[in-house]
This record gives C-alpha cells, sequence and structure tokens, in this order.
C-alpha cells in the first residue's frame, strides 16, 4: 500500500492543497473522518464503493466528497489505484460555480459540477498513464482547463482563518461581531464558498485539533478543558459523531 503527496503546478496552488496518489494491492474497507478539505478521488484501477447500515453502494470512477459532519466507511476492491485531489478551503469555487454547501455529507459524480466531456478526457488519461509523473500532468492538464477568474471573498477567507487560529473553539457570535457582519449574509457567504456552516466548520477544526492531541499523554478533562466542552459526557458524544467509537476506544 502506498499514499504519496505531490504538489500541484504552482498555478493550482492556491486552490489545491496537494494531490495524492494511493495504491492498494488488497480489498479493504476503511475509515475516514471529516476533514476542512472537500476532496475529489480519480480511480485509475480497481473500484470503491460506500458502506452505510450494511448497504455498499457502488462510487462512480471519478468523484466528489464535500465536507461532513460525520465519518465515512469505504470498501476498495484489489488492486486500486487512486488520485485524490485535495482543495484549500475556499479553492473550489475557482473550478465550478456550484456552491459548495450542495455537497455536504455526499459523495457524487464530478460530472454533477464539471462538464461530463472533460471528466471523461481525464478519466481515459488517466487509465492509460504509466507513472506518476504522467498522472500529476493529467491532473493539472484537467484543473487548469477549468481554472477561472474569481474575486474572493476576503471576509470568509479571514473567517476561516480567525476560526483555524483559535483550533476550532470559537464563538460565532463574536466572530461575526468582529468582522462587522450580521448572521444571515455571513452564514449564506460562509457556506456557499467553504461548504457548510461556520459553527459546523468550526467544530470540524476542533475535532481535528483534538485528533492531533488525543496521542499525547493527556487525560480527556485536559482535552475537555481545552478545547471547550461542557464536559466529558459532550466530549465523548461529538467524537463519536466524528468517528464512530469513543476516545479510549479509539486509542
Amino acid at each position: 500500500m502506498r499514499f504519496d503527496k505531490v504538489s500541484p503546478t504552482a498555478a493550482l496552488a492556491p486552490y489545491i492543497k496537494y494531490y495524492v496518489i494511493a495504491e492498494n494491492a488488497q480489498a479493504e474497507q476503511y475509515t475516514v473522518f471529516p476533514s476542512t478539505s472537500l476532496v475529489i478521488g480519480f480511480q485509475y484501477s480497481g473500484s470503491l464503493a460506500q458502506v452505510k447500515d450494511a448497504f455498499v453502494s457502488p462510487l462512480s470512477i471519478s468523484g466528489i466528497t464535500g465536507l461532513s459532519n460525520s465519518f465515512k466507511v469505504f470498501r476498495n476492491s484489489p488492486d486500486i489505484g487512486t488520485v485524490l485531489v485535495y482543495f484549500t478551503e475556499t479553492g473550489l469555487i475557482h473550478f465550478t460555480a456550484n456552491p459548495a454547501h450542495e455537497l455536504f455529507n455526499q459523495s457524487v459524480g464530478i460530472d454533477y459540477i464539471f462538464p461530463l466531456a472533460k471528466v471523461r478526457e481525464a478519466e481515459e488519461r488517466l487509465a492509460l498513464a504509466a507513472n506518476d509523473a504522467e498522472r500529476v500532468a493529467v491532473m493539472d492538464r484537467f484543473f487548469l482547463s477549468l481554472l477561472k477568474e474569481v474575486v474572493l471573498d476576503r471576509l470568509i477567507v479571514e473567517a476561516v482563518r480567525r476560526i483555524y487560529a483559535a483550533k476550532g473553539v470559537i464563538k460565532i457570535k463574536a466572530l461575526q461581531e468582529e468582522l462587522f457582519i450580521s448572521q444571515s449574509p455571513f452564514e449564506k457567504r460562509f457556506r456557499s464558498l467553504v461548504g457548510t456552516s461556520p459553527k459546523k466548520f468550526a467544530s470540524i477544526v476542533r475535532f481535528n485539533a483534538v485528533m492531533g492531541d488525543l496521542g499525547k499523554a493527556r487525560s480527556l478533562t485536559e482535552l475537555c478543558y481545552e478545547y471547550g466542552y461542557f464536559d466529558q459526557a459532550h466530549f465523548i458524544k461529538d467524537f463519536k459523531q466524528f468517528t464512530g467509537k469513543t476516545p479510549e476506544g479509539f486509542k
């Protein structure tokens, strides 16, 4: 099994964090936890399915997964090969006019947001690519062909920065006041650009910060206090929603 990170071409770097080229010779079922990136996956060999409540739903050769407030379970075939594309928090708008929040908790084919002809061409070129350099070149060409000029909403970019700076432990009402914007337009603009509400985004940021600290020698009480949970019961409930397990069970 391999999971190799590769940078996109410089023109795409402000909008795409990185590509991942992943291969696995074995059929496996695995869990993906919520993150702050929308992710596109192109299968250049093998196939992938989503598993939910014992139902197995085959996924498209190429698909996009939006932000989520819960874990997802996937099952891959043997000899799967995938290129994953991780967007920056505000990157998607530079490639499609579709609001990002339409993809919340969804895994759909990318022809939902991109022209079908371009998608099929990229899929075919990836299937023929002989090595990682050729796969990256296919991805760069695909996204450069879709790239468009957009006047970025700097207020939302600043909101995202402040949420990260606070590790997700932030009062959204106070954030609105600091940015001099009322609730309704703030929520609408944030959801459209980032893919979920400011409150849910902050909870995902907080979860990932907790995950970074979980392996350290720290008690649950300390984590609850640092990350603003009312008590351990609330912390455990949130953690189980994001991972399907309790903190102790996760360790």
